[in-house]
């Protein structure tokens, strides 16, 4: 079952809802969660997935603020609270991930100038993916790194190069900024949204509480340009050198049942990093680990919580 419902629809006491602006005009929607004086542990930057808004991880938030962690998180360009990048209010577009990984270089520049130390990046899914990927390109510069069911290959219906070919085809057919699909969050298959995501049904109908409240975090499908960047960007940090130079401490939980993401290409890539510590879930979970079931999302935490201690110990 999942926690007090108090904790996971409404905002803390003590947090703040701003914009933040990014280096050509963008608002990006951003919450800050300071941690109380006298307790700072250190502070942490999370980024969802595709199609995520910051409400939804409201629980963990409060788990980390309460082991004395600031948190800080930002809805991505073009989905959530930030708006959109077509005229389509339901379609998740961007025209090249570059765009993402701009906006993660400059929001990191502003929030480590004013945030204390240890400085730790949190991703999940399209975040993780966008983190690592920030890594490698040394556009951030965290003392240590979770990845949470990163991105790091698409599940498809065909292989990936097909993928890719098929979606860059689609982008030169027609609108770009068009729904590559409609509904589900994978399409040709017959599982419920529910089933791609958790198993914990209070915490899936989180998310549809906290949308009917606010109808404009509702992101919708990806377009075909968006498609074929993911399928670009995975295939290419996958098999970058950067990643064997990549010295930050990495934490990487992986649902190997996941159906949205490849787990085995995540783990894949976990062994070209030098410094990788891979957790492994089974049937008992689905993509959104730290919104699965009790005895999931209690083992993600205390794996997170134990690394944090044991590679981004706090400064004097």
């Amino acid at each position: 079952m999942a926690g007090p419902e108090s904790v996971r629809r409404g905002y803390p006491e003590g947090a703040s809802i701003t914009r933040w602006r990014a280096p050509d005009g963008w608002m990006l929607r951003r919450f800050d969660w300071p941690a109380p004086p006298g307790s700072a542990r250190g502070s942490i930057l999370f980024q969802g997935g595709r199609g995520d808004f910051i409400e939804k991880y409201l629980e963990s938030f409060a788990h980390w603020h309460a082991r004395g962690w600031s948190i800080t998180a930002v809805d991505w360009r073009g989905q959530g609270g930030s708006g959109r990048t077509t005229p389509a209010p339901n379609v998740g577009h961007i025209a090249d991930f570059a765009e993402f990984i701009a906006d993660l270089r400059a929001l990191w520049s502003d929030w480590a100038a004013d945030a204390a130390g240890p400085r730790v990046a949190v991703g999940h899914s399209m975040g993780g993916h966008l983190i690592l990927r920030a890594l490698a390109e040394r556009a951030i510069a965290p003392d240590a790194v979770v990845l949470v069911a990163p991105m790091l290959g698409l599940r498809a219906p065909v292989s990936p190069r097909l993928g890719e070919g098929i979606a860059g085809l689609m982008t030169r057919l027609g609108d770009p900024a068009r729904a590559a699909w409609q509904g589900n969050e994978r399409p040709h298959t017959r599982r419920s949204r529910q089933s791609l995501l958790t198993q914990d049904d209070d915490r899936y109908a989180d998310e549809l509480w906290w949308q009917a409240r606010d109808p404009a975090l509702v992101t919708g499908p990806p377009s075909w340009r968006w498609l074929a960047q993911a399928f670009a960007s995975t295939r290419t940090l996958s098999a970058s050198a950067k990643l064997a130079q990549v010295a930050t401490p990495v934490l990487m939980l992986v649902a190997e049942a996941d159906r949205l993401v490849d787990p085995h290409t995540a783990i894949a890539v976990a062994r070209r990093l030098p410094d990788a510590r891979v957790v492994r879930f089974g049937a008992e979970s689905a993509h959104e680990i730290l919104r699965e079931v009790d005895p999931v999302r209690l083992r993600a935490l205390a794996e997170i919580d134990a690394f944090l201690d044991a590679r981004a110990g706090k400064r004097a």
